[in-house]
């Protein structure tokens, strides 16, 4: 098996991950809205989502070390895919055409950009002026996007994905110096770059977890968006990593991307379902308990006087 056929199918499992991780959050976001970050270490539901996170970002490590950043990042696409169905699910509802439409335009565009961006696995690192220089300016991009204003969701969504698309470039990095054996596994470079990395990886999850106040579809998909675009910038410009096939290639890269950007977002085009009362709060569970309880035919209107019967005054 090839290192891109490696790469495609930690990706694929990763991406799979990632959905469960954005479907709990955006539930989670929703029955505790203006939660706090103490309030949110204290809850399961929490710690579950950081837990597939995790295993994701593991997978999705593994493999950047097999497949280049234009190639595993676009497959990040396939996050919002796999939400669909599950929050469909989640929320108690079918998968709507729209929806269906929007999968397959995401699949086929990724298919092309799959064709394009197919190369052996990475042996170029960044150096560490690179990195902080490339830390420094997501720094500034992600504090603007995070300045208190209009849209919230959508900027810190964007700013989720410029995050999180940054630190896979950087994980790359480090895994390509580690395993360099010309060199010793815990240089300097690895050791800040790995810092970064995690700083970038925590910053993007917390960047989401508001995003997702607002829903699930929006959000989500400026995070896929975004994402692959921060990577590819990196990949392209910095890692030396190309596309195949001339100008061709480009042109069926960029017209997959087209589609993908377009399948994701009719993806986005779904209601959010109205969140649920909180069982836990005294007056949400008396609302709920009266709205299911109280019937046009129960309730009793007062009744009025029989004109003959009035006395004058």
């Amino acid at each position: 098996m090839s290192a891109t056929l490696v790469a495609v199918a930690l990706s694929l499992v990763s991406a799979v991950a990632y959905a469960a991780a954005a479907v709990a959050q955006e539930r989670l976001a929703a029955r505790d809205v203006g939660a706090g970050l103490l309030r949110l270490l204290g809850t399961g539901a929490w710690w579950t989502s950081v837990a597939l996170n995790a295993g994701a970002a593991l997978l999705h490590v593994v493999a950047l070390k097999y497949g280049p950043l234009t190639v595993v990042q676009p497959l990040g696409a396939l996050t919002l895919v796999a939400a669909v169905p599950m929050g469909a699910r989640m929320a108690g509802r079918r998968v709507s055409p729209v929806e269906w439409r929007g999968t397959a335009l995401t699949l086929l565009g990724l298919a092309a950009l799959l064709v394009t961006a197919s190369g052996p696995a990475p042996d170029r690192a960044l150096s560490l002026g690179e990195a902080l220089a490339v830390a420094g300016t997501t720094t500034a991009l992600i504090g603007l996007l995070s300045w208190p204003g209009a849209r919230p969701g959508l900027r810190h969504a964007t700013a989720s994905g410029f995050a999180s698309g940054v630190a896979s470039a950087l994980t790359q990095t480090v895994t390509v110096a580690a395993t360099d054996r010309s060199g010793p596994a815990l240089s300097l470079e690895v050791v800040v770059v790995a810092v970064l990395v995690a700083a970038f990886a925590t910053g993007g999850l917390l960047l989401s977890q508001t995003a997702y106040r607002g829903g699930l579809g929006g959000p989500l998909a400026v995070v896929t968006l975004t994402n692959p675009v921060a990577a590819a910038v990196i990949g392209l410009t910095l890692l030396g990593q190309g596309l195949q096939g001339g100008v061709a290639g480009v042109l069926l890269a960029l017209a997959g991307a087209a589609v993908a950007s377009w399948g994701v977002v009719l993806l986005t085009r779904v209601a959010p379902p109205a969140p649920e009362p909180d069982a836990e709060h005294p007056v949400a569970a008396v609302l709920a308990l009266q709205a299911r309880t109280v019937s046009p035919e129960s309730v009793v209107l007062p009744r009025q006087p029989d004109p003959g019967r009035l006395t004058p005054l």
